[in-house]
């Protein structure tokens, strides 16, 4: 998951630093200027060995040429499905930096709503510790503890949202590589060391690549554009997180890093402090793959199954335009799509986590039932016919109508569930 570096130096605590890791949307339940600080970080940073790596501006020229790739395939989409917002979408060509701070922004409205939800059970939780015993002679030292522990949860969430955003930073080629519920506009922001990066490793032509990747990212961004769908995304995984339940003691009897708050009670206050300027708070290293696997209910599985059949429609839809499109991507054509999936499922440990936390677990198999629930649909009543999903959210296929593409169009011919 990475292990973002705390703002202090080697000679210690900090406590102006300290209170600096604070300062940002205290009222809320992130804290946002810390996570676009560590997520700008990690951007920086290899994640395999920590080494800075260069995250440099764009050259005009490059952007240019990248623009006139994307601009082509914006106008085939157009063409090829009649989805006129394909042509709107402005093109850019970012760092790894500015792709986390566009990613963080659509976040906002999910991962509130996860910290909420853990920060008020957290709140209302008895680890078996008494109150902490502040000195009575030192007022101004206890009304400081008390106003960092109400701050501590903001900045850990802060943390975590942008070490996994620098992280995820480092595999996106576009900004819906992964199937994000991002709110806001759409738009195409292009990460272009990433795709240079894997232009070289897979040996594939640059232009070619871009064409074929410019061409999914819209088609992406085109459903995005669609009100429903894009509120649909944000409310599904809204309230797939919102599932959650804090368990106490799941949590102090499975994992270690919480095991250590039943004894707060044996910590003073200066104690705590030294501790966190150490980067050595209890709580603040437990690995959030375990804190999921506690706080998972049965409430979120319904949930998951909108979401993954959700998820592999739309994918499923890009899948079949572009494949649609292979004739004019070049000879390479076939190579590059194989290595675009392969991204796509293939993306690394910070991924799955995120589509762990999110309820966007979907692997191979389920992108390839949403390519043949699309191409089953084109068989049989051709592009038109596939382009009546996005009229309205009743249009989305059923459980079973996803596994028989007739059942979803003789259900709209007959007009069953129409306003």
């Amino acid at each position: 998951m990475g292990d973002p570096q705390w703002p202090f130096g080697p000679g210690g605590f900090d406590l102006s630093q300290f209170m600096g890791m604070f300062s940002g949307n205290a009222s809320g339940p992130v804290n946002w200027d810390t996570a676009r600080q560590i997520a700008a970080q990690v951007a920086a940073h290899d994640p395999a060995t920590g080494e800075p790596v260069p995250d440099t501006p764009v050259p005009a020229s490059r952007a240019e040429h990248v623009d006139s790739l994307v601009r082509a395939a914006q106008t085939t989409v157009a063409s090829a499905t009649g989805l006129a917002e394909c042509v709107a979408l402005a093109t850019r060509c970012v760092t790894r930096a500015e792709w986390t701070t566009v990613t963080l922004e659509g976040l906002h409205p999910v991962l509130e709503a996860l910290a909420s939800r853990t920060a008020g059970a957290f709140g209302a939780a008895d680890f078996g510790g008494a109150a902490l015993d502040l000195p009575s002679d030192e007022p101004d030292l206890g009304a400081f503890f008390g106003q960092m522990m109400g701050a501590v949860t903001p900045m850990f969430f802060g943390m975590q949202a942008g070490s996994l955003a620098g992280l995820l930073s480092h595999h996106a080629l576009g900004q819906y590589d992964l199937p994000l519920p991002l709110a806001g506009s759409p738009q195409l922001a292009f990460v272009l060391s990433n795709v240079e990066r894997f232009a070289a490793d897979w040996e594939l032509p640059f232009d070619e690549l871009c064409f074929a990747l410019g061409a999914r990212e819209t088609v992406h961004a085109a459903q995005r554009s669609i009100g429903w769908v894009r509120d649909r995304l944000v409310s599904l995984a809204t309230a797939y997180v919102d599932g959650y339940e804090l368990r106490v003691d799941r949590l102090t009897d499975d994992i270690p890093g919480f095991a250590a708050l039943a004894d707060l009670d044996d910590v003073d206050p200066m104690t705590m402090l030294q501790r966190l300027g150490a980067g050595d708070l209890p709580g603040l290293d437990v690995d959030p793959s375990e804190l999921l696997a506690a706080m998972q209910t049965e409430r979120q599985v319904p949930v998951l199954a909108e979401l993954q059949r959700f998820g592999a429609v739309l994918g499923g839809y890009a899948d079949t335009i572009v494949d649609s499109l292979s004739s004019l991507v070049g000879p390479n054509a076939g190579r590059i799509e194989e290595a675009l999936r392969r991204h796509r499922v293939e993306r690394g440990e910070a991924a799955q986590f995120v589509d762990s936390m999110l309820g966007l677990q979907l692997d191979r198999s389920h992108y390839e039932a949403g390519h043949h629930f699309c191409t089953g649909v084109v068989e049989r009543a051709g592009l038109p016919g596939l382009n009546r999903l996005w009229e309205r959210e009743s249009h989305l296929p059923t459980e079973s109508e996803f596994a028989a593409p007739g059942l979803w169009l003789a259900r709209l011919d007959l007009g069953i569930g129409d306003d």
